[in-house]
């Protein structure tokens, strides 16, 4: 009895711990001036900035520059609450401190419907799992850049971190002076005095890091001098002079290079191999076997002394493969497959539900719609190869490598050569597109593993092209049924969706982070994101999802779910419009009277497209509105057809993310991912047939080319909301505005992508 009272007793008390930390604020995010070390002369004032000594602003830069501008975005945060000129602000790599990790990320993969989020209208519950989950990512420190998060998650950071070196670099100059602070001013990199006292920030910040900040407030935006307004890009004068460092232009002494050689067919593995014939070949200097790092499968490396050889060495290797032993893939298989269990689950009100409201069972109408929506596998398709250059000498480990994950590199570096993590240095470069592929660190598991066996030299692995289509991590296929009932109006009033596909987030974190991803797998937001939470206001909702485990490796893919939910979505909601005989802009925003930002923005788009005025024959107009990574977006696609291909020649977006850092790079942002959606839209598919990917190259892959890129307006609408992504989301509205033009146009309703007349 009295040992039952002391595990009751302990498990009390360990109760008490949990939620006594669960109230608890989270941990600051400022950092110490010990997190950031002091060499020539600089003065960190906290976990972020450092002052040199000719006065400049160094910033730890935490986060990835892979053509979405966000090294410079952050950099304007920091020089508006600094007042200095943006040009003065240098950045520098950020450690592995958890103090650097991504929490707006971890906030956002919560399934939560926005409506519950917005600002003023929070649920409680939706304010409590918010909270917690950010007091966890903020002790995890899990640094990756993805999911459109990283301004929103610098946007409080950054800022008050500038504000409080500010403050203490004012309160330095007032004590040197024995004037007030309040009397001060600071501007251009200087703090003055009315009366002629002036100091650079080099000349005072050793005693502002012995200085307290005092009572810290961010600007007031009306004081902002540099948010809101277009800035020229920190990246683009190294990317146009060639002095950008990406991870192929790595070259160190005595360098080796390696190509990887996957099994043909997905999950295979190499058998044996003809060596020698192989090591003879000019500049080839050995062969190593791989095994599985981090999601991937068994293969071989050919290291040479340039890429060339290595190459040459990997298409002369004749290899007995071995086949995967949980059996054939067939992509055109699952798909049926996908269809079936979602009809299934629909026909029983069964998967997961992640959004409920009234009842579906008992909502009756006049009319009842019921269509079947199906989206392929997609490759990544990055300008830049998958690559990574690693050197393993003396217990260390040195890692150049274009990643999204610099932690997971690490980790994983660490792993393979069998040395702690602190024994690990990771140098990330620019990234030639990442799309979510390089959150994923397969390939340096590889790099680190053919680094171990070159003594010492520095090794270069370049996935080949091929190799690249053949073993990525895909987006997931899928399939829904969507169902809805009409009144004698036309208008909805219950709508039920019943969606099927792999589940990318439990398959990533048993690749990255198996200690967390345990033996069940949660419900994963991503499968349904761009169908639980529409804005529509239906009163009668269902939808669920079914999460499948076809074999076929996926990973995050740009907009993740909403790349294809939002087609299936929006499409049907055009349908019904359709079915009602309504306008379709007219038809969304009588169900977006509890949505008001989204009506703002579906008006702003129709209107600047010249929606329901006259166009030229053969050119039809069809639009789409939707939500995702915080921000809000309506396209309008004029297309017509090209013979039997779609063409657009026009669209026009308006979105709205919040407030706007820079909005030249949001434009850059909102056109990038409309021609990336475009592409897939058109011409995206992987097709697997006995295990085999069929795509191998942009030949058989396809992408929109310059000659066929439609014109692309942007308009922003002004809004004091916090920032949203604008990497994302302008990628998930484009597919469904074009497929709801096509149908205008040829009166068939394509419900597959890609979309094909």
């Amino acid at each position: 009895m009295k040992r039952r009272h002391f595990l009751l007793g302990g498990l009390a008390a360990g109760a008490a711990l949990v939620v006594g930390w669960g109230v608890l604020p989270p941990r600051s995010r400022l950092g110490t001036t010990g997190t950031l070390p002091a060499v020539n002369g600089e003065v960190a004032l906290n976990g972020w900035i450092k002052i040199a000594a000719d006065g400049r602003v160094l910033l730890a830069m935490n986060r990835s520059e892979m053509g979405q501008g966000v090294h410079t975005a952050l950099a304007m945060l920091v020089a508006d609450e600094l007042d200095v000129p943006l040009e003065q602000v240098r950045l520098i790599e950020a450690g592995h401190d958890t103090l650097y990790g991504n929490v707006a990320a971890f906030t956002a993969s919560l399934p939560l419907h926005p409506s519950a989020l917005e600002p003023g209208r929070e649920t409680r519950i939706a304010k409590a799992s918010v909270w917690l989950v950010a007091k966890v990512a903020r002790e995890l420190g899990i640094n990756m850049t993805g999911g459109s998060s990283t301004v929103a998650d610098a946007w409080d950071v950054l800022r008050l971190a500038a504000a409080t070196a500010r403050a203490q670099l004012v309160g330095a100059a007032s004590l040197k002076w024995k004037l007030p602070a309040d009397e001060l001013v600071v501007a251009d990199g200087h703090v003055s005095h009315p009366s002629g006292p002036k100091a650079g920030f080099g000349e005072l910040a050793a005693m502002a890091a012995a200085t307290p900040a005092g009572d810290v407030r961010v600007k007031d935006p009306k004081d902002w001098k540099l948010i809101g307004r277009p800035a020229a890009r920190i990246d683009v004068p190294a990317k146009v002079d060639g002095s950008a460092r990406f991870g192929l232009d790595v070259r160190l002494p005595d360098q080796l290079y390696a190509v990887v050689l996957h099994c043909p067919m997905l999950g295979g593995s190499p058998g044996g191999y003809d060596a020698d014939a192989v090591l003879a070949l000019p500049g080839v200097q050995r062969i190593v076997r791989l095994g599985t790092y981090a999601g991937s499968t068994p293969a071989l490396a050919v290291v040479g002394t340039s890429t060339w050889h290595a190459r040459r060495g990997a298409q002369a290797l004749q290899v007995e493969w071995q086949a995967p032993p949980a059996g054939v893939l067939s992509s055109a298989k699952i798909l049926d497959d996908l269809e079936r269990t979602a009809r299934a689950a629909g026909a029983s009100h069964g998967g997961f539900a992640f959004r409920e409201r009234g009842d579906v069972k008992s909502a009756a109408g006049a009319r009842r719609v019921q269509q079947v929506y199906r989206a392929p596998y997609l490759a990544h398709a990055t300008m830049e190869p998958i690559n990574c250059t690693a050197r393993v000498a003396a217990g260390r480990v040195e890692l150049w490598v274009p990643t999204q994950a610099p932690g997971f590199a690490r980790a994983i570096a660490a792993q393979v050569a069998g040395v702690p993590p602190d024994a690990v240095t990771v140098h990330v470069t620019y990234l030639g597109g990442g799309f979510g592929r390089r959150l994923d660190v397969d390939f340096v598991g590889q790099a680190v593993r053919i680094a171990i066996e070159c003594g010492g030299r520095p090794v270069q692995l370049v996935w080949p092209r091929e190799e690249d289509f053949t073993h990525d991590m895909y987006r997931p296929a899928g399939a829904a049924v969507l169902q809805a009932a009409l009144d004698a109006q036309g208008m909805p009033v219950s709508l039920e969706i019943t969606s099927a596909g792999d589940a990318i987030t439990p398959r990533w974190m048993a690749r990255n982070l198996p200690a967390l991803a345990g033996p069940i797998d949660l419900p994963d937001k991503t499968t349904s994101e761009g169908l639980f939470d529409i804005p529509y206001g239906i009163a009668n909702q269902r939808i669920a999802h079914v999460a499948t485990h076809s074999g076929v490796p996926v990973g995050f893919w740009r907009s993740v779910g909403h790349s294809h939910n939002a087609f299936f979505s929006e499409c049907f909601i055009d349908e019904l419009a359709a079915e009602a005989g309504q306008d379709p802009v007219a038809f969304r925003l009588a169900l977006l009277k509890e949505a008001p930002r989204h009506a703002v923005v579906l008006k702003l788009a129709a209107e600047r497209a010249g929606w329901g005025t006259p166009l030229a024959p053969g050119v039809a107009r069809g639009v789409a509105l939707h939500e995702s990574f915080g921000s809000i977006v309506a396209e309008v696609a004029e297309v017509t057809l090209d013979g039997a291909q779609p063409r657009v020649l026009r669209v026009v977006c308006a979105a709205d993310v919040g407030t706007v850092v820079n909005p030249g790079i949001v434009a850059q942002q909102l056109e990038s991912g409309v021609i990336f959606g475009l592409t897939a839209a058109l011409y995206g598919r992987i097709d697997i047939e006995d295990s085999t990917v069929r795509q191998t190259n942009f030949p058989n892959y396809p992408m929109v080319r310059l000659a066929d890129a439609p014109r692309i307006e942007c308009h922003l609408v002004q809004s004091s909301h916090p920032p949203g992504g604008v990497g994302e989301p302008g990628t998930p509205p484009i597919a469904p505005a074009v497929a709801n033009a096509l149908f205008v146009l040829t009166g068939k309703r394509l419900r597959e992508l890609p979309l094909v007349t």
